[in-house]
């Protein structure tokens, strides 16, 4: 079956090369085709002559590239854009001469083959290039054995998936046993699959919104590389705009040096990206390479000195950005590492690099910090992500298990696709593609999404942009919902005061990742001041402190990353100041949402209440559960911190019950709290009081299970310091 489909396949390629050899006849530059114009054939050949001569050393140069990297690698490069750093001057100049020529003679199969190739590869004119490249095919489909492939490549890039397959199927078939043989039939074996992918991919395309984001944040020139925080409020991005420091221009292409912009929004609008400056950028090239989820920390690739290419790190300090430093010998080698993720924790660092011993061009590494909170060498995570193939462009999701990264590998529709992984059961799952239209046949790289996941941005050479390469937003689109004006949040369990948030959610919308963000600001209570301070995350369940935190110490924003399925416990801190707690216990099934809690520390005074949010009991009893160890623990520290402090535990229930039940049942809960802490944390008795104050004293209504849960709490009172 399959020799007689083999058969079918090149009686097909041959009628069709019949059918065009009859349509057009090729004509050579000779004298005797051109009697009555002599003096212009003249002209003509030398163009021809002259053109092909410097074509032909870029092609050599171009073959031996090709070959070589096959040579070493298994596989011949993937994209147009793997060339880009053979001499393009030798193309450049040739193509005025053989333009000249064409122009006298149209119908030379070898000078529609050479402009079509010139245009395809080292002009990167998909469109312009077809109708010499189908002409040349026309003419003489012989003239050159990469004729039909690149023409199959060019008809890929436009979609044109069964035409593309009939052309790289003529190149299949025309290919000689040799030194190059087996790579070659695997490369266009994989375009061919490619084909299919993309076929396969358009006939259900994914519903999204893809928009250009506009003449206010793109530039005439190329911008890409785009990173977000979680909560889209920043926008960080490479661009090669004119404004870039010292506005000087790279020699090897004469463009801007890269640098990076950053854009905040307000009010629902992006403002006007700025080049960050120095230190941020120098007069090399400085690309974004990650940000972190809260967009405090930036990391940035660079070129300086030896090596193929390194990530930088700055942190945002205030409202200044520190100078760049390198991350040290476990994330960069002497090879070229160029993106970086951070996990929504801190705890880890997932970054591409091509080092030795990977498993392609582009492999994604893993790095995690040891105990001093460095970090150990990174570990190349395998398959089954990483491919012989190049990987890039990762992109973390904070909500602890879910990563996009690009592949020139697995299910490509062809150069760079973005693929989608989750981390279950302790591997990742096998990497499903975006699809089309997110995906095209040409490179898409550098994709990262909003915290909520209904938003992705990415850059892209689409038609009717403003630059080379302009920055895209994409709307991640499903069945229509209503609008949703305001929401109480149920999902929170023990919450001193009720949040009231807003969500806006657009009837397109989606995708909801498991994750809330809780963000706010921290500030003194009594002056209002903006307060630099520490906020550690708990999970309640297991005891651990699993991440830390600093608020901005000029605006005083933190912002915080909480997955779904944990009881967390969040402890606020700064020196001279009680700590403050919160707790969220928020199920596996939540989706996305955004809470917004401000926070007012206070100083140590006489009188001064703190809420204990994270102590537990037992129900309907006094038994303090093992998730409120890190809470006491705070207590005995801010004890032993200031010797000559005494307090009273007082703790309260809601309306329910008998007034005599729920006075014993308070009594006995303050006195459980203040045993530990004699018990356990060795205060001294004569510095605590315990008292039970059962319903006698509500922060809500007892009227709703959330406002009882309210007033279900305990807490201590500074008597004396």
């Amino acid at each position: 079956m399959k020799f007689k489909n083999k058969i079918i396949q090149f009686v097909v390629v041959c009628l069709l090369v019949a059918s065009n050899v009859f349509a057009q006849t090729n004509v050579e530059f000779e004298k005797d085709n051109f009697k009555d114009k002599k003096d212009e054939f003249k002209e003509a050949r030398r163009n021809f002559n002259d053109g092909k001569e410097l074509f032909e050393k870029g092609m050599a140069e171009y073959l031996a590239y090709m070959n070589g990297f096959a040579a070493e690698n298994g596989y011949y490069p993937v994209s147009r854009k793997d060339y880009l750093h053979i001499d393009d001057e030798v193309f450049t100049a040739a193509l005025p001469m053989l333009e000249k020529a064409q122009a006298f003679n149209p119908n030379n199969a070898m000078l529609n083959w050479m402009i079509g190739f010139t245009k395809f590869h080292h002009q990167h004119q998909s469109d312009a290039c077809l109708p010499y490249l189908k002409k040349a095919y026309e003419l003489n489909p012989t003239v050159d054995q990469y004729l039909p492939y690149i023409l199959g490549w060019s008809h890929q890039l436009h979609y044109k998936w069964d035409d593309a397959v009939t052309y790289y199927n003529a190149f299949k078939n025309g290919l000689k046993q040799g030194n190059m043989y087996a790579a070659q039939l695997e490369d266009v074996s994989k375009k061919i699959q490619e084909c299919m992918n993309g076929k396969k991919y358009m006939a259900s395309p994914n519903r999204v919104f893809i928009d250009n984001m506009g003449s206010h944040v793109n530039s005439s020139f190329p911008d890409y590389s785009a990173y977000i925080s979680a909560d889209e409020s920043v926008l960080m991005f490479t661009s090669r705009r004119n404004t870039s420091t010292g506005a000087k221009q790279d020699e090897s292409d004469h463009g801007y040096f890269e640098d990076i912009y950053v854009a905040n929004k307000v009010n629902g609008e992006w403002s006007d990206p700025k080049n960050m400056g120095a230190p941020i950028n120098s007069e090399d090239h400085d690309a974004t390479a990650g940000l972190s989820p809260d967009g405090t920390t930036l990391y940035i690739y660079a070129h300086h000195g030896k090596g193929g290419g390194d990530i930088y790190e700055s942190k945002l300090n205030g409202d200044k950005w520190s100078k760049p430093e390198k991350l040290s010998k476990a994330i960069n080698s002497d090879s070229r590492e160029t993106t970086i993720a951070e996990w929504y924790d801190g705890s880890q660092l997932m970054y591409v690099s091509n080092k030795k011993g990977g498993q392609g061009m582009g492999d994604i590494y893993m790095s995690k910090k040891d105990p001093k909170g460095k970090w150990i060498d990174g570990v190349n995570i395998g398959a089954p992500l990483n491919t012989k193939y190049a990987e890039e462009g990762i992109c973390l999701v904070p909500d602890g298990k879910t990563m996009y990264f690009s592949s020139r590998g697995h299910s490509t529709m062809g150069g760079y696709d973005i693929f989608k992984t989750t981390f279950e059961n302790g591997k990742w799952t096998e990497p499903e593609n975006l699809g089309y239209p997110v995906n095209s046949p040409d490179d898409d790289v550098y994709f990262v999404i909003s915290g909520s996941g209904r938003r992705g941005y990415y850059a892209s050479a689409k038609e009717g942009g403003f630059g080379e390469k302009d920055l895209y937003m994409i709307t991640f689109l499903g069945p229509e919902k209503s609008f949703i004006l305001s929401n109480e949040d149920n999902l929170i369990a023990s919450i001193a005061e009720p949040i009231k948030t807003v969500q806006a959610a657009d009837a397109v919308t989606i995708v909801s990742n498991p994750l809330t963000i809780l963000k706010g600001t921290i500030t003194d209570a009594f002056t209002q001041k903006p307060l630099e301070a520490t906020l550690e995350l708990v999970d309640n369940t297991k005891n651990e402190v699993i991440a830390t935190f600093k608020s901005n110490s000029t605006t005083g924003k933190y912002m915080v990353m909480l997955p779904s399925g944990k009881n967390y416990g969040i402890a606020v801190k700064a020196e001279g100041y009680l700590f403050h707690s919160e707790n969220f216990d928020i199920p596996k099934s939540s989706g996305y949402q955004e809470i917004i809690k401000d926070i007012q520390l206070k100083n140590v005074a006489v009188g001064t209440k703190i809420i204990l949010k994270n102590i537990f009991f037992d129900v309907a009893k006094a038994t303090l559960r093992p998730e409120s160890t890190n809470e006491l623990e705070r207590l005995i520290k801010l004890l032993n911190d200031i010797p000559t402090l005494k307090i009273e535990i007082g703790s309260h229930t809601d309306s329910d019950g008998t007034d005599d039940y729920n006075n014993k049942l308070s009594q006995a809960r303050s006195e459980s709290v203040v045993k530990y802490l004699t018990d356990i944390g060795k205060i001294a008795p004569d510095r605590l009081q315990a008292k039970g104050y059962g319903e006698t004293r509500p922060i809500a209504p007892n009227d709703t299970k959330d406002n009882k849960q309210q007033n279900r709490r305990s807490e201590f009172e500074i008597l004396s310091k």
